[in-house]
């Protein structure tokens, strides 16, 4: 008990004469012993990679995860050391609603069915966030995280105990100074070597710990690699679904038209209809087909003998991508523009469309009219 006593006395005793010394030195009434330009170099060196691995390893964790509730929750499970749950992703849960939905709705109908099709291809992405998120944690995140809680840790640790061995160094130096008998200052002048030589031999503990900082670099920089080819791989698995489903859903141009509800016009963009051409008459004027007959124009026309009028040329902005189903037809690519114009006898549906020297149906609602 006694001896506990002692060393918490003597323990209180040097950090009060480190807190009078580091006092003094900020009043400028106390020399300080400066620290070399390489090791000064290397601390501020550490410190800006500190700081900015903090901020890029927030910043991630905030776009793989910008739930902060569910963030918190990985954070204990870390601390336990439990495996994180495996947590449904936003795209997996909307493709299941769609699918739901689209029994009740019935999958025969065309609402059911492109449902089905479209809630398919948002679990597909919604799996390749998944696989995404895995791997970005894995390879770019705990790196990161490692360094922060491990090898900063630890180099915090010697950095502060280099402090207190200048802070020692100083305090001997100003007792050197101040000691008047040759006793004095014998005992003065053997203190202060041994702190110089506890003072040297940390500071090179903490330089070689500095220096560390560099082989973090390389380690970090490759980790960086893998984060973006992690998010190049996710990326273009995305624009790959989504091509696929729109090619899906342009095999049925005119299912979203022929089931537009009038109602519904004023939050749904409007298709294109043809009447609005200078000289075309409306769908129930000129030709008596259905909704559902608009694949194919009425009469034996053959659109490469078609002659172009002389008025009612407009231009037109392509809004998807469509394949041609035949010879008759022009394929399209979006944000193109065409020109286009219709012919007597020819289904309200579709209008004529020229790319140079390219002619061939299209169909007016994969179309924009622009003047």
């Amino acid at each position: 008990m006694d001896f506990n006593l002692k060393k918490l006395t003597s323990d209180a005793g040097v950090f009060f004469t480190r807190a009078v010394q580091f006092t003094e030195e900020k009043l400028g009434s106390a020399e300080k012993t400066e620290l070399d330009a390489h090791l000064e170099n290397l601390i501020a060196r550490a410190d800006c990679t500190k700081n900015w691995t903090e901020k890029i390893f927030r910043q991630t964790e905030v776009l793989l995860q910008p739930n902060p509730s569910a963030r918190i929750e990985e954070f204990f499970y870390e601390k336990l050391d439990k495996k994180i749950p495996s947590r449904t992703t936003n795209g997996e849960l909307l493709g299941q609603y769609m699918l739901d939905a689209a029994k009740d709705f019935g999958p025969g109908t065309p609402y059911g069915s492109t449902l089905i099709t479209v809630g398919e291809y948002q679990r597909r992405l919604g799996g390749a966030e998944r696989e995404f998120l895995q791997t970005s944690a894995i390879n770019f995140l705990t790196p990161l995280r490692n360094f922060l809680e491990g090898d900063w840790r630890t180099i915090s640790k010697e950095r502060r105990l280099l402090e207190n061995r200048r802070l020692d160094l100083d305090i001997c130096k100003a007792r050197v100074k101040k000691a008047k008998q040759a006793e004095a200052k014998a005992a003065a002048e053997q203190e202060l070597r041994v702190a110089q030589t506890e003072f040297d031999r940390q500071a090179e503990v903490t330089r070689l710990l500095l220096e560390g900082i560099s082989s973090t670099h390389v380690n970090h920089l490759r980790c960086l690699h893998e984060f973006v080819e992690a998010q190049a791989t996710y990326y273009a698995q995305c624009h790959q679904y989504m091509q696929e489903l729109q090619k899906e859903l342009s095999r049925y141009p005119n299912s979203f038209a022929s089931n537009v509800n009038p109602s519904t016009s004023a939050s749904c963009p409007s298709p294109i209809s043809s009447a609005t051409l200078p000289g075309v008459s409306p769908p129930g004027l000129a030709s008596t087909s259905t909704p559902g007959s608009a694949r194919e124009p009425s009469g034996p026309l053959k659109i490469q003998d078609v002659q172009p009028p002389s008025t009612g040329h407009r231009k037109a902005k392509v809004l998807y991508d469509y394949d041609a189903h035949d010879t008759s037809e022009l394929s399209l690519l979006a944000d193109e523009l065409i020109t286009v114009y219709t012919v007597p006898g020819m289904d309200p549906d579709w209008l004529v469309g020229e790319r140079g020297n390219q002619k061939g149906k299209v169909p007016v609602t994969y179309l924009e009219l622009l003047s």
